[in-house]
């Protein structure tokens, strides 16, 4: 007995040394991933101090990111690169690369994740790729410079931002085929939708509003418009947009009014406007919602804010023009 309990202790010990170093921390990791346009990099922070773990070298021009899901990998479009970079979380570095067709911008992964549809600026397409075979498997035409890209809560859906048409347009995801083209206001950039799926919520860059749509008969039901005080209206530039998982509050960030807003989604009544950083471009939760974390554009950083209070906790510097920011948590 105490020779099998020897040798199961000495096979488990070399089973530990053979995993490879920073397996333990393939998955909730508590870093904070962000793109930096300008660095051609993903800087990483610990999620505690907020220090800088390392900094990855990616493709030209690194914008949206998305965890996978099984949240052991991070996509990231490289945009002047034409692909998307695969970051492995535990080894924190680029292990693969996908190619995704001209001027990519923004993603998403289609319900089991076997595609992603990218938007694809200069060719006004949508590429939807197969991720396992590094192939592109149909090109969708859009509006001129398509941006952003939602895909529904059933995997049914596709929504896509037109920023020159200010139209957004719905796809069949079995066929690719678009189902309707809706015009909402001026440039159209960014997707959030209510845990039902019942509500597309999309940020009109130039129109200082966010256009709520009904996804069941894809018609507007209301524009939400910003007024933040000291601000003109072109000013006020919504980019950026998150959702509770409850679909009680919407974080909106307003761009050059380097503010984010805080919106009542029911009431679609804005409670709170906070300043941040200059131009508060992307937006995201952590998982129990409890931070927020704003990317600024031109201030070179991201700020974290107490969902509790809406109070901005600190100002942590990133890289060169930050894009998105992901945490593994």
């Amino acid at each position: 007995m105490t020779r099998l309990k020897t040798l199961g202790c000495a096979v488990a010990t070399t089973l530990m040394l053979a995993l490879p170093a920073g397996a333990a921390l393939a998955k909730d990791t508590g870093y904070i991933f962000v793109s930096s346009e300008n660095d051609n990099a993903v800087t990483v922070l610990d999620g505690k101090s907020f220090q800088v773990v390392k900094t990855i070298a990616t493709g030209e021009r690194p914008r949206d990111m998305k965890l996978a899901a099984d949240r052991e990998q991070i996509f990231v479009i490289a945009s002047n690169s034409e692909r998307v970079d695969v970051i492995d979380i535990a080894k924190l570095e680029v292990v693969r690369s996908i190619d995704v067709g001209e001027d990519p911008e923004m993603f998403d992964f289609s319900k089991d994740g076997s595609k992603i549809f990218v938007s694809n600026e200069d060719d006004a397409e949508v590429s939807v790729v197969d991720v396992a075979k590094n192939e592109v498997l149909a090109k969708i035409e859009v509006g001129e410079e398509p941006e952003g890209v939602l895909v529904s809560k059933d995997g049914s859906r596709l929504y896509v931002t037109s920023e020159v048409a200010n139209m957004v347009h719905v796809i069949d995801t079995a066929n690719n085929e678009i189902l309707a083209n809706v015009v909402v206001g001026n440039r159209p950039r960014r997707f959030a939708d209510t845990p039902d799926g019942s509500e597309v919520w999309v940020t009109n860059e130039l129109g200082a509003s966010v256009t709520v749509l009904d996804a069941k008969n894809n018609t507007i039901k209301e524009t939400i418009s910003f007024e933040p005080k000291g601000f003109r209206s072109d000013d006020v530039t919504p980019v950026g947009i998150t959702m509770t998982r409850d679909g009680k509050t919407a974080y909106v960030t307003l761009g050059r009014a380097n503010h984010f807003a805080v919106v009542d989604v029911a009431t679609r009544q804005v409670k709170d406007y906070v300043l941040v950083g200059n131009r508060a471009w992307g937006v995201t939760l952590n998982r129990d919602e409890s931070m927020l974390v704003v990317v600024n554009g031109l201030s070179d950083d991201i700020s974290l804010v107490d969902t509790k209070t809406n109070k901005v906790l600190r100002s942590v510097p990133v890289g060169r023009v930050p894009h998105t920011a992901v945490i593994d948590d």
